[in-house]
């Protein structure tokens, strides 16, 4: 068998779809070693893998992300890390190496070890119709005259990244979009916007949900249909009163109305009507699929998750890339969105009664659940890196490896 080692960014929405993935290799017999965050070490042991800690702590994406200010913290952190990454890596001796398309130092750790590499895009896969927020751009090249300092910063770390280490070939700007021979897409074809602009490369294995830990202080006993789910993430520490207004709009269409508040301290939500339950965190997938109605943020791993169990979504985008998710999801009808501006108990609710009344969002959204399941998951994806290695030479041939799943 091969040992496989991942490399990623210290975000839940960038390490979270991956560990199902690795808790299958695990299964199937592989090694598997996991660069990350002291944050994630828990979870991360628990799918199986060997954690390695970046040398410093965590690698926060600057806040906020604007793309200027990511380009120079990928390039500055790459150059921090890469010492200490490559000596754990040279004594794993890995057969191939899965990082983020953000993670700059595992493009340029697999390039000094030569051995392959495939990219792990956990929002859409970057085209005309999906541009990558690090691309070149007149809104990047404003940024870079505006702010020189910045810019002086990322130039000096790319140019002490090629001093130093096998930088070649990669993107001159684009660092948030770093490709490889095989890159897993966790969402499926279906959701994806311009697909046909997209080769072979790009496999759309769908959301990688896998078992999840069982949580017995959260009452699900005591939900009452219909159950109507918050949850504006973790990232963008939404308000308490952003998130108190849509509990009281959503209260009287509801059984019980779930409130997860992420970084936002529940009690800052009182008072509230009794059918609310307000929880920091809730066992996501156990609530949606008994869920009628989503509210999110419109992050790329909720949204995969929600289209997964069928439900229909009022997206409230708090920024990054959720603008063009709730646009799409929209676009496929399966839900409506509303600005954050705009939110209010009347227009909420109007809106969430439109979800619950009209069918047709149910119907969109069961199609997506449809090809979301059908994408295959964590298990298409451990196919998809075992025949990779196969292909390139490094893995066991009794590997079991499905080549009949295509794109």
């Amino acid at each position: 068998m091969s040992t496989v080692a991942f490399l990623n960014i210290g975000m839940h929405g960038r390490v979270n779809p991956t560990l199902p993935v690795v808790a299958e290799l695990v299964r199937r017999g592989h090694s598997v070693t996991y660069h990350t965050s002291p944050a994630f070490r828990a979870e991360i042991e628990a799918a199986g893998a060997t954690v390695y800690l970046y040398s410093g702590g965590g690698q926060p994406l600057p806040d906020p992300p604007t793309p200027i200010a990511l380009l120079a913290g990928l390039a500055r952190t790459a150059v921090q890390v890469l010492p200490a990454v490559l000596t754990d890596l040279r004594g794993v001796r890995p057969d191939l190496v899965v990082h983020d398309a953000a993670c700059l130092w595992g493009a340029v750790a697999a390039r000094e070890l030569g051995v392959p590499a495939a990219s792990s895009f956990t929002t859409f896969a970057f085209n005309r119709q999906v541009p990558s927020p690090t691309g070149a751009s007149k809104e990047l090249l404003l940024a870079a005259a505006t702010q020189p300092g910045i810019i002086q910063g990322y130039l000096q770390a790319r140019w002490e990244l090629h001093r130093r280490f096998d930088a070649r070939r990669l993107p001159v700007v684009d660092l948030g979009n770093i490709r490889q021979p095989l890159n897993l897409v966790y969402t499926s074809r279906t959701f994806q916007p311009g697909v046909e602009e997209l080769d072979q490369s790009y496999r759309f294995i769908g959301p990688s949900i896998g078992a999840r830990p069982p949580d017995p202080s959260f009452p699900t006993d005591q939900l009452r249909d219909p159950v109507l789910y918050v949850s504006l993430g973790t990232v963008f520490k939404a308000a308490p009163q952003l998130l108190r207004t849509i509990a009281k709009a959503l209260a009287p269409l509801g059984g019980t109305v779930v409130v997860a508040t992420g970084q936002t301290d529940p009690v800052a939500l009182a008072p509230l009507p009794a059918n609310v339950l307000v929880r920091r965190s809730v066992p996501q997938p156990d609530v949606l699929a008994r869920a009628a109605m989503f509210v999110t943020h419109g992050g790329m791993n909720s949204v995969n998750e929600a289209m997964y169990a069928g439900v229909p979504m009022l997206v409230v985008p708090q920024g990054a890339d959720q603008p063009l998710v709730a646009g799409r999801v929209v676009e496929l009808g399966a839900g409506l969105s509303i600005r954050t501006e705009d939110v209010g108990e009347e227009s909420v609710r109007t809106l969430a009664w439109r979800l619950l009344d009209d069918s047709r969002f149910l119907e969109a959204a069961t199609t997506l659940q449809a090809a979301q399941r059908e994408a295959g998951g964590f298990l298409r994806a451990a196919d998809e890196l075992e025949l990779y290695l196969k292909t390139t030479g490094s893995i066991d041939q009794s590997a079991r490896v499905d080549p009949s799943q295509g794109g």
